[in-house]
């Protein structure tokens, strides 16, 4: 199939993108091909929500019926100093851009689905289900689209009785907009050398359940934020949220940086634990958990955005990192984004044949932008929190923001991959973590089950492991195998045979496309692909 632009992923920064093309020019014809079984099926985000570029995409969001039902009320910042202690810090301790007057709390997938139906109005082809598996490349080596995966083969590589053969996708300009860590952005970059000029990429878990609790106990609008226990006990960076959104409905969660050191951590336990703190338990307490899942979030910033242009097509959005860690926030981000992309191919289509392969006025674009500035204000936020201990580390930031206005004059580089950052077993204190009470904490099986999570059995596994042999031959020997507690959803364990020796077991089953074994793995063994098409969780409102 032919289209003037195609489409990869139906989150905010893809759906902007394609609803600012067709605003811009509704001749353009647009496809959004999207992974998940329903547009915001796949979508995890806290999410405190900024609408800077929503204003812009709609000025009438509101008269539209835009789903932002929840104003900010207020915003408390806690510092967890023990598992029954914590201090509330004043407003004026907090970075001012960390501050939420004028965001709303929102479910972003449902935004999302609020955006495609957006967009479908506009004659955008959305197709939810389909999994872009492969870049077709044009002879000249320029992006000439995408095909989707094949359904119907099975775990032995054979075609089955339901067999149906992909699609190739063809396009003037190919956007990917996969979210952290895309299967085919990955590609992209290394296949391009769009990182060459960038520090690493750094990436947070982020673990989040929504929660219905007693009416007493909810206070509609108010968020809280907080750093320290428990992961700080083993030396980890990353914090805690509560977010109080409509119908006496909570969204809580956990961010871990993956640039933990101590192999025994593991963010989804900590994640457990945090819910038992006293300043988590008073609103947790005789309520029911309705949801859980878990999504890798990007986070390196500015220094390590990627290239984000290349011989037909843009990587926009979490695809390329655009995600403002200072505020904690990155789906205004990266609609923006995907507007300056739209704007871009607009301008560039009305050359007619002349128009250019390469898209390298996105980047001029870019730089103009408002994103830009957001961006390079934000740019030194991992250098301060991973060359230095939490408590300093935010002191830093503290100043660059609130003193500086985030123009301070030198640029801290973190050039130390996340997966480098693990230390043998031998040299870190084992962690035991206490069994869950079923009530407040639970187990990862529990969990899953909650995020409606399904994959077509009979496929091929698409957790590849490059090496087989490395998991049980290196893996368990210097890191005791950490895959088994880093993955949210118990898709690794390590397995004792029959004979006494051990075999690396993937339950990829249960996998809820975090991405975090693809990130995290210390020797990059894991390789993400993508399953059959409309396979994962399927996350009602997250």
């Amino acid at each position: 199939m032919e289209y003037d632009v195609v489409i990869v992923g139906a989150g905010p920064s893809g759906l902007s993108a394609a609803i600012r093309l067709k605003q811009l020019n509704s001749d353009i014809t647009v496809c959004v091909v999207e992974k998940g079984s329903e547009v915001g099926a796949h979508i995890l985000s806290g999410a405190v929500f900024e609408p800077r570029a929503l204003d812009e995409l709609f000025p009438d969001w509101k008269e539209r019926g835009a789903p932002l039902h929840t104003a900010v009320t207020k915003d408390n910042f806690f510092l967890y100093t023990g598992a029954k202690s914590a201090i509330k810090l004043p407003n004026f301790m907090i970075p001012k851009p960390t501050h939420n007057d004028g965001n709303y709390i929102v479910s972003m997938g449902t935004v999302c689905r609020w955006l495609a139906e957006q967009a479908e109005m506009l004659e955008v082809d959305v197709y939810p289900g389909f999994a872009a598996s492969e870049v077709v490349f044009n002879e000249d080596g320029s992006v000439k689209g995408i095909a989707t995966g094949d359904m119907g083969i099975g775990h032995d590589g054979e075609q089955k009785a339901s067999y149906a053969q992909g699609m190739e996708l063809h396009a003037k300009y190919t956007l990917f907009s996969e979210g952290c860590r895309g299967h085919l952005g990955k590609q992209l970059i290394g296949h391009f050398h769009l990182d060459k000029d960038s520090d690493p990429q750094h990436y947070g878990l982020g673990i989040k359940e929504i929660w219905e609790i007693p009416a007493e106990q909810h206070q509609e609008g108010l968020v809280v934020h907080g750093l320290g226990w428990p992961l700080n006990e083993s030396s980890s960076g990353g914090g805690a949220f509560l977010y109080h959104a409509e119908k006496n409905q909570v969204y809580i969660g956990l961010i871990a940086d993956l640039n933990y050191s101590n192999p025994y951590m593991s963010p989804f336990e900590e994640f457990q634990r945090w819910k038992h703190h006293p300043e988590t338990l008073k609103y947790l307490k005789g309520g029911s958990r309705l949801t859980y899942g878990a999504r890798a979030i990007i986070k390196g910033g500015l220094n390590s955005l990627p290239k984000m242009n290349f011989p037909g097509g843009l990587l926009i959005g979490c695809d390329a990192g655009t995600l403002n860690s200072v505020k904690i926030k990155g789906n205004h981000t990266a609609m923006k984004s995907g507007m300056i992309a739209a704007e871009t191919i607009v301008e560039a289509m009305k050359l007619g044949a002349g128009a250019p392969t390469d898209l390298t006025d996105y980047d001029t674009n870019f730089k103009a932008s408002w994103l830009y500035e957001e961006l390079y204000k934000s740019r030194n936020f991992s250098g301060w929190m991973h060359t230095f201990p939490m408590l300093i580390g935010s002191a830093f930031v503290w100043i660059e923001q609130n003193i500086f206005g985030g123009k301070i004059p030198f640029t801290l580089r973190d050039t130390l991959p996340d997966h480098e950052a693990m230390k043998p077993a031998a040299d870190c204190k084992k962690i035991n973590y206490a069994k869950p009470d079923n009530v407040i904490s639970f187990d990862k099986a529990s969990s899953v089950f909650m995020s409606n999570t399904n994959h077509e059995e009979d496929q091929p596994c698409h957790l590849t492991l490059k090496d087989a042999d490395l998991p049980i031959a290196y893996n368990l020997a210097m890191f005791d195998e950490p895959a088994q507690r880093y993955c949210p959803a118990g898709v690794y364990e390590v397995v004792e045979n029959e004979d006494g020796s051990n075999r690396f077991q993937i339950n990829a089953q249960n996998c809820v496309h975090c991405k975090t074994c693809d990130i995290k793995e210390p020797s990059q063994n894991i390789n993400w692909i993508v399953p059959e098409g409309a396979g994962g969780p399927n996350y009602p409102n997250m």
